[in-house]
């Protein structure tokens, strides 16, 4: 292992003597010397992998080191040693992003601790997080198998997304068990699923809060207390990607964070649709024909949303005033932003993000992009890095000092499709990867969820002899003409329209500023 080499400045180093052999006890090669200048000649001749900088010393002063140390070895962190307790230098001192700041008279102890922080911070972390996750590895394995009920299954996704994410962050080796555990999950809720949804949609019973209901019981109830609210649906975005960027938003709000079920197909022409008119698809194509597009239809899928809306205030006889936005590039964010203040004429301002259902196509069809989002943690990564530096977190900001609430949410989950299963369709079969409706579907029953009778299930039926079929856990279909080529073209690619709890566990928050 090796040795951590120690450089420590002070022009009382003689009176550090006890501290100096306590550091070498534990195993440190601690240097000394007596002045700033004497620090910089050390880092120019050696290397340090920590400094201890005392800030009074004669000559140049420890902040005056500290810039010059900062020039030449900007990634060695120092700690800065000081008797005083003036905030003016503490201030100048973080401002040169010093790694810590201690208080003398300083014990053994503080400054072992010090050197763990700034050293040792991802080992400890990774060991940590490794015990952690191999203690909650059976407790896990027998929540998912004793989970019978809607809030069971949001719990262990909940705590599965929690682990996936600490794992991420710390490199402890144990992904790729964490991952066994999520098919294991995936697999058995959806026979949950396979069970139960018929009765969710047919008589209702026990069902979870749906796609249809996110006005009727998340919105209206809000709007009816005289808030104003945004309503913002990022597509295509997952409970991870939500706790990805959360930290971004924690300065201007506080969360109240749970999730929601998905109707079938987990796919924007159904379910982004179901929750803007509070209607399954069917009652969409009989109650409002003009509304709905047919799968066979080059028509865009998403077009009438506004009207959709509308139609679901006029149902429920609502007084409300609404403005409606689709985000599709950044210019047209900025030119929100710049028309903020138009927004205060409605009590409900919708607004429509579709970078991740974008990020997750261009992954698909770029070699490039697909580099640079190779699995869950880089597509995570570059969500942030979009919600950092587009206007959409100035967005949030925005409308944090306007004093509205925010009820954030998605229509849709996505998942990494890494196994081919064959199905054989028609030419009006739809090109998606994880349903497919026609009337000539051949397939194997026991891959796939089969839904025979779309009416009952909410679900339009070009002819009678429509059926939908639904991919499980991390399949995906594949046509056995040029099935190899198609096979190693979509492997690993996200999709979303099946059955998995990253489609259909989606995040629905409640952003109050603080």
């Amino acid at each position: 292992m090796k040795t951590d080499r120690i450089l420590w400045a002070d022009d009382e180093i003689d009176l550090l003597k006890p501290h100096i052999l306590f550091l070498e006890d534990k195993g440190f090669e601690v240097k000394t010397v007596c002045s700033g200048q004497d620090a910089i000649e050390a880092c120019k001749e050696d290397v340090f992998d920590l400094i201890f900088l005392d800030e009074n010393m004669p000559g140049l002063s420890g902040l005056e080191t500290l810039a010059l140390i900062k020039e030449s070895h900007p990634a060695t962190p120092v700690i800065m040693i000081t008797k005083s307790e003036d905030e003016g230098i503490m201030e100048q001192a973080i401002g040169s992003k010093i790694s810590d700041y201690l208080i003398k008279p300083v014990n053994p102890n503080q400054i072992l601790l010090s050197i763990k922080k700034n050293l040792h911070k991802n080992q400890i972390i990774t060991e940590t997080t490794t015990s952690g996750y191999q203690q909650e590895f059976m407790k896990i394995g027998m929540q998912i198998n004793d989970s019978f009920t809607t809030e069971d299954w949001k719990d262990v996704y909940k705590k599965l997304v929690y682990w996936e994410l600490e794992l991420a962050e710390s490199d402890t080796g144990m992904t790729d068990l964490l991952q066994t555990q999520k098919t294991e999950a995936n697999q058995i809720f959806c026979k949950f699923i396979k069970k139960n949804y018929e009765k969710w949609i047919v008589s209702g019973e026990n069902r979870p809060l749906m796609s249809v209901d996110i006005f009727k019981q998340c919105l209206f109830p809000l709007l009816e207390k005289g808030e104003r609210v945004f309503f913002i649906v990022i597509d295509n975005f997952r409970l991870d990607q939500w706790r990805a960027i959360q930290d971004m938003l924690a300065e201007y709000f506080t969360f109240q964070e749970d999730l929601y079920y998905s109707i079938l197909p987990t796919a924007t022409q159904y379910a982004r649709n179901a929750i803007f008119s509070g209607l399954m698809p069917l009652q969409i194509a009989r109650m409002f024909p003009e509304l709905w597009v047919d799968e066979d239809s080059d028509e865009g899928k998403n077009l009438n949303e506004a009207p959709l809306i509308q139609t679901q205030i006029d149902r429920f006889r609502k007084k409300i005033t609404f403005s409606y936005h689709k985000i599709n590039e950044s210019n047209y964010g900025e030119k929100i932003l710049q028309n903020f203040n138009q927004l205060d004429n409605y009590q409900l301002n919708v607004l429509v993000l579709n970078f991740v259902d974008m990020l997750s196509h261009a992954r698909t069809e770029s070699k490039m992009v697909r580099e640079l989002a190779v699995n869950e943690a880089a597509y995570r990564s570059l969500t942030r890095s979009w919600f950092k530096h587009s206007s959409t977190l100035d967005l949030f900001k925005k409308i944090a000092d306007s004093g509205c609430k925010i009820v954030l949410t998605t229509d849709h989950g996505t998942i990494r499709a890494t196994e081919a299963i064959k199905v054989i369709g028609d030419k009006n079969t739809n090109t998606n990867l994880r349903y497919k409706l026609g009337k000539n579907l051949s397939y194997n029953p026991k891959e796939v969820y089969e839904i025979t009778h779309p009416e009952k299930f909410g679900l339009p039926a070009p002819n009678v002899s429509t059926r939908y079929i639904f991919a499980l856990n991390n399949d995906f279909f594949a046509y056995p003409n040029n099935y190899n080529y198609y096979v190693s073209y979509y492997k690993n690619t996200f999709q979303h329209g099946g059955i998995s709890m990253e489609e259909m566990l989606i995040p629905l928050i409640t952003l109050e500023p603080k």
